[in-house]
């Protein structure tokens, strides 16, 4: 049997299922669909003898994101971290140097931490079987099997079978996002549908890297044999992987090599790039409608209300998709669901915070999240993990009062350290030099009170931290 190396690629920023899905916490550690985030569940289909210890690439700003969500399900994983954002055909440069250091001929497997898949038996299946292929020297792709002439899908033509048993085909072409008209001729002409999964020799992704793309190929080899440590992080060498372009591996190999095969893949695939495609993929009663959290629908159909904190209310509307969280609601006719990304940009244009960040921000020591501000003040709640502890740290511009409402507190102020208990508070001035930490076993929560002349989170001098933040 084959053995597989799976890479999960987990850096994309999934602005079309915004506002749930923001830079700050994008869609692939968001439980979307069902309890688990889309990158935990990917984790948890390699659950097979078939797949080695994963490898995940995502960037600096999820590096803890990743941590948690993975101690959370109890998987291990090496975790490399990208200086900057480059597109797929770098990250996968790195999977191939990576997996190359095993051995030239390790087979790997390159998935995407966003999507779902229904089948997760099937998917391991054709998992195997795309990997014998690429053992042969191919590049193979999973192509899905359309269920519906979709425009917002690459597509690929398939050409002879290159298998004894008929289940792997060499790739005629890959063909851009269609329109309405063309996408009901490649389905109708037994095209498929480009999920983005690839699975590859190491030494033959090198190759062609080195052929089509020798800046990409050089970036990652020097990047990586630059890498250094930092805590459990393999974090790329900054320069080096500068210098290469930003494309996608489509555009980069796929398109252009003869070494490219598709196995056809009917295994409930979505990438859930759209509201539509997760009210697609959720329970829905006998009028079509779908609610999570606390919605109520009447007299309305094809519904779907996401709503963690607030009630949120639909009455005699049909076909639309109503999202609400602390600071944003999205009202949003299903058919326009490929607008949202045109919506985040204009958000983005006009500086609305909203669009980049939510209310509740993660840190790998717990969260914080805006409860009010004014001029001149701002409260936060805070809740930090058992065990954690913030950085060592002072303020030029802001006095800070904490108040402890769950679990205890060690604070540390100046040369003292001090247990605040439930119901007790403590007041750090202006330049004090402080720290907070969870000696318990149960989450801290408390509110902080800011008071002060600017209260950016940037003003904020780290003097010693376990996480090696700057």
């Amino acid at each position: 049997m084959v053995k597989i190396l799976p890479v999960i690629m987990c850096g994309g920023s999934g602005t079309r299922v915004w506002p749930e899905s923001r830079e700050s916490l994008p869609k692939q550690f968001i439980s979307l669909v069902g309890a688990r985030s889309t990158f935990q569940t990917a984790m948890e289909i390699l659950d097979d003898s078939v797949f080695e210890t994963p490898i995940v690439i995502s960037n600096h700003d999820y590096r803890f994101l990743v941590s948690d969500q993975l101690l959370q399900i109890k998987r291990e994983a090496r975790i490399v971290l990208e200086p900057v954002r480059r597109d797929s055909g770098p990250a996968v440069a790195v999977a191939a140097e990576l997996a190359a250091q095993s051995g030239p001929d390790t087979i790997v497997a390159v998935l995407a931490a966003d999507h779902v898949v229904r089948d997760k038996q099937g998917f391991v299946a054709l998992c195997k079987q795309a990997a014998e292929a690429a053992a042969l020297g191919y590049i193979v792709t999973l192509g899905v099997k359309p269920t519906e002439p979709a425009t917002g899908y690459g597509y690929i033509k398939t050409g002879k079978a290159i298998s004894p048993d008929g289940g792997v085909f060499k790739v005629e072409g890959f063909v851009e996002k269609p329109d309405a008209a063309t996408a009901e001729q490649y389905v109708l002409e037994n095209y498929l549908w480009n999920s983005g999964n690839f699975f590859f020799r190491a030494d033959v992704m090198q190759a062609e890297l080195r052929e089509y793309e020798p800046l990409i190929a050089e970036a990652a080899a020097e990047a990586l044999a630059k890498a250094r440590r930092d805590l459990n992080f393999i974090v790329l060498d900054a320069e080096a992987f500068g210098q290469a372009p930003k494309i996608s591996i489509d555009y980069a190999v796929m398109e252009r090599t003869d070494k490219a095969a598709v196995v056809p893949a009917d295994i409930g695939w979505s990438d859930v790039g759209t509201w539509s495609a997760v009210w697609e993929l959720s329970d829905r009663d006998d009028h079509g409608n779908s609610i999570r959290g606390q919605g109520v629908i009447m007299n309305a159909s094809n519904v779907h209300v996401r709503s963690d904190e607030h009630l949120t209310t639909v009455v005699g509307v049909d076909d639309v998709i109503v999202i609400t969280t602390q600071d944003a609601v999205l009202v949003l006719n299903k058919a326009h669901g490929d607008k949202v990304k045109q919506l985040v940009d204009r958000l983005k244009s006009e500086s609305r915070p909203e669009a980049l960040h939510h209310k509740r921000s993660f840190r790998p020591w717990g969260y914080y999240q805006s409860v009010d501000s004014g001029a001149r003040y701002q409260v936060k709640r805070i809740v930090v993990k058992p065990g954690e502890r913030l950085s060592l740290q002072k303020h030029f511009h802001r006095a800070e009062h904490w108040i402890v409402v769950k679990g205890t507190a060690e604070v540390t102020r100046n040369n003292e350290i001090h247990l605040v208990h439930e119901n007790e508070s403590i007041y750090l001035p202006i330049g004090s030099v402080h720290r907070m930490a969870n000696p318990g076993r149960i989450d801290l929560e408390l509110i902080e009170v800011q008071t002060g002349s600017y209260l950016g989170e940037d003003d904020i001098v780290r003097i010693e931290d376990v996480y090696n933040r700057g």
